[in-house]
């Protein structure tokens, strides 16, 4: 199977296997974005098996916190528990990624303690609908930002991890600056499609030049995006591609956000081709690309391959199934949980925040044994991580 064949980086990174385990949202953290303890045996279960784990999001930024529960990397206080979440996931060779972010918009005044969100614009997200409007960010605060996502990844090369990952996807402050719907500004920072690339360029510019100067080990840079957006104005299949092209050479890897591999554009009935596909077509022999979304069985997990991906990402299932990787290499496909019950997930060291949003928001995805309605995939739909939810 070519998923479990070992793989090595430009840089010379070498990875057991081509399976990573799907950044995922866990809500573990403490008030202030420390790791707990409930977050390092979540990771320590599933960890050995897969070639790379992508940690949940961690903000780089105080401003740039989401959601309550969630990681940070913003200060130096936050290392030694990076360190230790480091060291649990890197068992038996698996790679360790810090998925980080800014979330921009798509945060409130609750979560940021008073402090009004901030974005490229004054312009308040489409989804959810009560969503709060944002301040648009000065010249010197954007520039700030940018420094931070390199403190970020600093502190990352510290804390013992592989890479980081940045998440410009699911509709975060990077892909704000990007999409046509979140950035009308008219400085350097917006207006045409180029400049409002500018934003993601230097993140990745920052980012590169502190793993030149830091990192002593091969380390990767990574960058998660969204294939479209479904608000209009905004991102289209079209943009997305031409992202990928300017960045291509710039970062190690793409990792691409969707809850379905088989998904085909969600703005253009008459485009058949797997987004994948598509994308692969800009990345074959430039640089790998992970492929993700319903991943349940081994042949699917070959099937991501097959359509062009370099890796392939699983997330629920590997809540489920903590060995799947494991079981796959063992060729015992019938052995791998493909169904739980929500009595199996303190078992399953799923911290109790994490449990709560698998029951509802993830219900009909989750394969709980008592759901007689569950949806397969999310081939027709956003998921509700990716920023906007409507089913089609």
């Amino acid at each position: 199977m070519k998923f479990l064949s070992q793989y090595q980086f430009k840089n010379g990174l070498s990875v057991k296997n081509r399976v990573v385990m799907s950044p995922m949202t866990t809500m573990a953290s403490f008030y202030n974005g420390m790791v707990t303890s409930d977050e390092v045996a979540y990771y320590a279960l599933r960890a050995g098996g897969p070639g790379m784990i992508v940690t949940g999001v961690a903000n780089v930024s105080e401003n740039g916190k989401g959601f309550e529960g969630e990681l940070s990397v913003a200060s130096d206080q936050m290392i030694p528990g990076l360190s230790k979440l480091a060291t649990a996931i890197k068992k038996e060779g698996t790679r360790g990624i810090l998925q980080i972010f800014h979330a921009g918009r798509k945060s409130n005044h609750q979560v940021l303690r008073g402090e009004q969100p901030v974005s490229a614009s004054a312009i308040a997200a489409t989804y959810p609908p009560n969503s709060e409007e944002p301040r648009a960010l000065t010249h010197e605060e954007i520039l700030q930002i940018i420094a931070d996502f390199g403190q970020a990844t600093r502190r990352a090369i510290a804390a013992g991890f592989d890479g980081v990952e940045l998440h410009g996807a699911n509709t975060y402050l990077l892909q704000q600056f990007y999409s046509e719907n979140s950035n009308q500004r008219t400085d350097q920072w917006g207006g045409t499609r180029q400049r409002r690339l500018q934003f993601p360029l230097a993140v990745i510019a920052e980012v590169q030049a502190v793993v030149a100067r830091y990192a002593t080990r091969p380390f990767v840079v990574g960058y998660r995006l969204s294939p479209e957006e479904l608000e209009t104005p905004g991102i289209r299949l079209a943009d997305s591609l031409y992202f990928v092209d300017q960045i291509k050479d710039k970062v190690d890897y793409l990792h691409l956000s969707m809850g379905s591999y088989q998904r085909t554009s969600l703005n253009d009935p008459q485009n058949t081709e797997t987004l994948l596909s598509q994308f692969a077509a800009h990345t074959a022999g430039v640089i790998p690309l992970i492929g993700v979304g319903s991943v349940e069985q081994p042949a699917d997990a070959e099937a991501v391959i097959n359509d062009g991906a370099d890796f392939v990402a699983i997330g629920r299932e590997l809540l489920r199934e903590p060995q799947w990787v494991q079981k796959a290499a063992t060729n015992t496909p019938a052995s791998i949980r493909t169904t739980f019950s929500a009595l199996d997930m303190d078992e399953l060291a799923i911290p109790g925040a994490m449990q709560e949003y698998l029951r509802t928001a993830f219900r009909s995805v989750m394969h709980f044994t008592d759901d007689e309605t569950a949806q397969a995939s999310y081939q027709n739909t956003l998921a509700p991580m990716e920023g906007f939810e409507k089913k089609l």
